[in-house]
């Protein structure tokens, strides 16, 4: 009999339900590897932290890439410091990538997010990133630009997270984009059984988003309801996906409370949590059980949809065109977010590096 460190391992070694670590940071990517972890991601958020946490693992490596490329901008260097801590991640993950036939054992590495409505620039920065390690998976956001720039890196071989999503209608848009990218790629002779293209639904930041506009909108709704509106949103993404056969899977991150865990266990899905979540996930009691094909009560869902024209827009497949994701509340939160990140990385690679604040005095 298996002995199981942790709930989280027992579900990874048990289900099909697939354990991602929500960072590169080295440390808790190393105990989420240990614990059934298959794969990783990052953002500028992410990146962001982990620079602050593990310093002293990159301090020397920085001031090289500054000292090797004399005319680089902020900006340049702090997009090379970005790509190589994702490159870090995804050497940890080398090992899971071969044991797995390179199916499993990818780190998702985010392109720019000021790039959010220029598809060509995605790709581009996309196509860079495929060529740093073989099992690199690269994050597009689900804009009306994304969802273009999801076929074309699906065309050009590369494995796709779509991110900065939060909806039905964005999970389709990406699961159409990635199925013609996989025909168009397959017409010219080219392999795509090795393809793991995932979509991401951001579970918690669409409760998140209920709770936002309720305030904003004063509607009354059940307290109790909302923490239900992301896993409600993500099984029908779900049952939508296996009944149409897509050929890639469905991705729930941004934790707020257990059930954007235990909710989705036993689906064919990716779970990328957060270490502080996983550390409290494995101290629980919560069994380890099929949850995802038992549907969210009709009256959360009714209470939610009757109440709430966002989450209707969320729920319903054609509850907003493609041409809408890029204005819609959740999106325009979290985009800002990781724009906002992004500028806070490029100021400590300055702030530390590059323009140091001559009024602090240091060593």
């Amino acid at each position: 009999m298996t002995a199981f460190k942790s709930p989280l391992h027992e579900m990874a070694l048990t289900t099909p339900t697939d354990l991602w670590n929500d960072s590169c940071s080295v440390a808790e990517l190393t105990y989420a590897i240990e614990h059934g972890a298959v794969g990783a991601t990052s953002n500028p958020t992410i990146v962001l932290a982990v620079l602050k946490q593990e310093m002293h693992l990159w301090r020397d490596r920085i001031k090289t890439i500054i000292a090797e490329n004399p005319t680089w901008s902020e900006i340049d260097v702090t997009w090379q410091v970005f790509a190589e801590v994702g490159q870090k991640g995804a050497e940890l993950l080398l090992p899971v990538f071969e044991r797995e036939g390179g199916l499993k054992g990818r780190l998702s590495v985010q392109t720019n997010p000021a790039n959010y409505n220029n598809a060509a620039a995605v790709v581009e920065q996309a196509r860079y990133y495929d060529t740093l390690l073989p099992n690199i998976q690269v994050k597009a956001p689900v804009t009306a630009a994304g969802v273009q720039a999801i076929e074309e890196m699906t065309y050009h071989g590369v494995n796709i997270n779509a991110t900065v999503s939060f909806t039905v209608p964005q999970a389709v848009a990406v699961a159409e984009a990635v199925e013609r990218g996989l025909k168009r790629r397959a017409a010219e002779g080219h392999d795509v059984s090795k393809m793991s293209p995932v979509c991401t639904i951001m579970v918690g930041r669409v409760d998140d988003w209920m709770t936002a506009v309720t305030n904003r909108d004063a509607i009354t709704v059940n307290p109790d309801s909302i923490p239900w509106a992301g896993v409600a949103v993500m099984k029908h993404a779900y049952e939508i996906y296996q009944e149409r056969g897509y050929r890639l899977r469905l991705l729930a991150a941004a934790y707020r409370h257990h059930r954007h865990w235990s909710e989705f266990i036993g689906g064919d899905v990716v779970v990328s949590i957060p270490y502080g979540w996983q550390k409290r996930f494995n101290a629980s009691d919560v069994m380890v059980e099929n949850r995802m094909d038992t549907p969210v009560a009709p009256a959360i869902v009714d209470d939610l949809y009757r109440h709430i024209p966002d989450f209707r827009k969320a729920y319903d497949e054609d509850g907003m065109t493609v041409e809408e994701f890029d204005t819609y509340g959740a999106t325009v939160r979290t985009l800002r977010g990781f724009v906002a990140s992004s500028h806070e990385l490029t100021a400590l690679i300055r702030e530390e590096f590059m323009l140091p604040n001559p009024d602090v005095k240091r060593g």
